[in-house]
């Protein structure tokens, strides 16, 4: 049976912050004076729209403030969880300049004892490492300041609080912060986006704060706030698979990059016209067909006419983005059409990898290919190890045009299923940066336009492939896990959910522990191929660490036809088993570990509440001594489960939620299925 998360409480706090809106949790400065809530004196109703669809329920609130803004609250609930939403717009609808308008934040006060707060970091440099603060010692700031959400820290917190909790986001793709202080019965949690905002609006001028998302939960339970949480995330959040509205269920991806016999550095550089048929030919002769086919970096000709293939050193994907037009040298004619149309023949379906937030080489890009060279965001000191930083002002409504007209050409004349973005820019600097050449108290106004016009080139991509029969959601690489916010996941899912994640089998466990709480539907490598650039084979303890919604792998059909193609049919044939599992129930069984630490067991469960079954996956890891672990099923609740070993069919049985495992030596992985009697 499906878990009921109705919480009526949570309704009710709702309809309280609708009915009394001169007191609603949130306030901002203007011309110096701080206004909190919403107060009939101060803010005159003007328009209320409200709509019911899709299990949830939005009021439209459009108040006219100070003479000159328009100040629109879009406050959202979800009877089924009790989970509530809020955004804040403000718009100059007047000729003339705004006064300042600062400090935008969502201010929340919870009352309960023992207040706990949980969550994860960022990617990067923190690789989703898990946190447990107790507020009554401390209070805590979080603040990601480089314009990528979820590189560092995580907008995502579970504040634990009397006998339940509050789940809670951040839903913006910029700069953020968030704050938690406690007193032991009473904690305040403050939360904003777009760092240091202090901006007037010209006249038809409009901007957003974030997505504010309030998810409390009546059982003060870790796992229960998890699953209560996954389970809102893909009811309500996951993009749609296709026109149809079908919902989106795990995929395989498969990269043919390294199939091709020529010099490759990364991505799919080396790809061409003469190579992508024997690789695909291969992979469906040995029935072994991806969901789709992944088409990487490298692919597009640079600003100033050469062909990419003639860079001898390896860098051409990042030393040559902006044009997104085909090499005409690696894909002549309509040979990637061709490509694309003979992978949808076979049932493989095609994603391609852009970067439209940097450009390289503008002045080129001006003379060939009609951009503007105020669009390039530049200034001394914007570095990468490869060189100058450039961000493409997507914020600037002429410059998003252009950008969008040019992928989306690009996908539509090839048929591209889905697209995949990636971000390898710091952006926040470039954009302070131009907000002072704008002049005084015009601070943030560049990140505000840039993200809000990010969300839209995002709706007009989607909506351009789903025209043709494409995919109802686009990939959010961002450099790995950079973009991760649930605004922005309301329309991806991170097929990668970590550049890092594709060396070492330890650190993908310790991550699939952290991460897979937050964000359900996410992938991996298959491989260890960042620490082994050939990486020639996956055992099955790799696969079976590999094992997530998305599942992206790599393979040689074309340069080793006569390979023993086993162990790669042992992995696509077994992730099918499982994958029926991953969007279900998650349960870790084993405390976290660092992301080098091999020296212990490490498992996680799947389980599906209406079937009463599920998958455990268990691993005692490669420098682990002991032999034995004694797992807890969390659900089990005293009723039989069946427990059967995929590999030895053994069984076990238990009324406690109790099994114990065995395992031969250090490095190996065990898939046992989980049913109740």
């Amino acid at each position: 049976m499906k878990r009921n998360y109705r919480n009526p409480q949570a309704t009710e706090y709702y309809r309280g912050m609708l009915s009394n809106l001169s007191v609603f949790p949130f306030s901002f400065v203007y011309n110096g004076t701080e206004y909190h809530g919403f107060s009939e004196d101060r803010f005159r109703l003007k328009q209320e729209e409200v709509e019911s669809c899709e299990g949830k329920e939005t009021h439209n609130l459009t108040f006219d403030f100070a003479q000159t803004l328009d100040v629109t609250l879009v406050l959202t609930h979800y009877a089924s969880h009790g989970v509530t939403e809020w955004t804040v717009w403000f718009e100059n609808v007047s000729d003339r300049n705004s006064g300042t308008i600062e400090d935008p934040k969502t201010e929340l006060r919870f009352v309960g004892k023992y207040p706990m707060l949980k969550g994860i970091l960022g990617d990067h440099v923190n690789q989703y490492s898990p946190y447990s603060i107790d507020l009554q010692t401390q209070a805590v700031e979080f603040s990601s300041d480089t314009g990528r959400a979820t590189h560092i820290t995580f907008p995502y917190f579970n504040l634990e609080h009397g006998d339940g909790g509050t789940m809670l986001a951040i839903g913006w793709a910029g700069t953020w912060r968030a704050t938690f202080s406690s007193n032991g019965e009473e904690s305040i949690y403050t939360a904003s986006s777009v760092n240091g905002l202090k901006t007037y609006l010209k006249p038809g001028e409009k901007i957003r704060t974030a997505l504010f998302v309030v998810a409390p939960y009546c059982v003060r339970n870790e796992q229960y706030a998890t699953n209560f949480w996954r389970d809102w995330v893909l009811t309500h959040n996951l993009p749609k698979a296709d026109a149809s509205g079908a919902s989106l269920s795990p995929i395989s991806t498969c990269c043919l990059a390294r199939d091709t016999g020529l010099p490759n550095s990364d991505g799919s550089i080396s790809e061409c016209h003469t190579t992508w048929r024997p690789s695909l030919e291969g992979m469906i002769k040995e029935d072994l067909k991806a969901d789709f086919r992944w088409f990487d970096a490298g692919w597009y000709i640079r600003p100033d006419g050469r062909s990419a293939v003639s860079d001898v050193h390896g860098q051409d994907w990042w030393e040559s983005v902006g044009t997104w037009e085909l090499d005409p040298i690696k894909w002549p004619g309509k040979s990637f059409l061709e490509s694309v149309e003979f992978a949808r023949e076979h049932g493989i379906k095609t994603l391609v990898w852009f970067e439209p937030e940097r450009v390289t080489d503008p002045e080129n890009l001006a003379k060939h290919y009609g951009y503007n060279l105020d669009w390039a965001i530049r200034m001394e000191g914007a570095v990468h190890v490869h060189g100058e930083v450039i961000s493409n002002n997507i914020g600037d409504p002429a410059c998003l045009q252009w950008t969008t007209d040019r992928i989306c050409k690009m996908l539509r004349e090839n048929k591209v299923d889905l697209y995949r973005e990636d971000n390898n820019c710091n952006a926040a600097m470039l954009w302070s940066h131009l907000d002072a050449k704008e002049g005084k108290e015009r601070q943030g106004i560049t990140e505000c336009k840039f993200i809000h016009a990010h969300y839209k080139m995002w709706d007009d991509i989607i909506a351009c492939t789903l025209s043709y029969g494409g995919c109802g959601y686009v990939d959010s690489c961002a450099s790995g896990g950079g973009r991760n916010d649930l605004e922005s996941l309301r329309r991806s899912v991170p097929l990668l959910r970590s550049d890092s994640d594709r060396t070492t089998t330890a650190l993908r466990l310790s991550m699939t522990h952290g991460f897979n709480k937050w964000i359900p539907y996410c992938g991996a490598g298959t491989k260890e191929s960042l620490r082994q650039r050939e990486a020639g084979s996956t055992d099955v303890y790799v696969w079976r660490a590999s094992y997530l919604p998305c599942l992206n792998f790599g393979s040689k059909f074309a340069q080793n036809p006569n390979g023993d193609f086993r162990m790669l049919r042992f992995g696509l044939t077994e992730w099918k088993k499982v994958a029926p599992y991953l969007l279900k129930e998650f349960y870790p069984l084993t405390p976290w570990h660092k992301e080098k630490d091999n020296t212990d067991f490490t498992a996680f469960c799947y389980f599906d509440p209406e079937t009463e079954s599920g998958a455990i996956l268990a691993f005692r890891q490669e420098a682990c001594q002991r032999e034995r672990i004694t797992l807890t099923l969390p659900f089990a609740n005293g009723e039989e489960y069946r427990v059967t070993d995929e590999d030895s069919r053994e069984e076990q049985r238990t009324t406690q939620g109790r099994i114990t495992l065995a395992f031969d030596a250090p490095r190996t992985a065990r898939l046992l299925w989980v049913k109740k009697q």
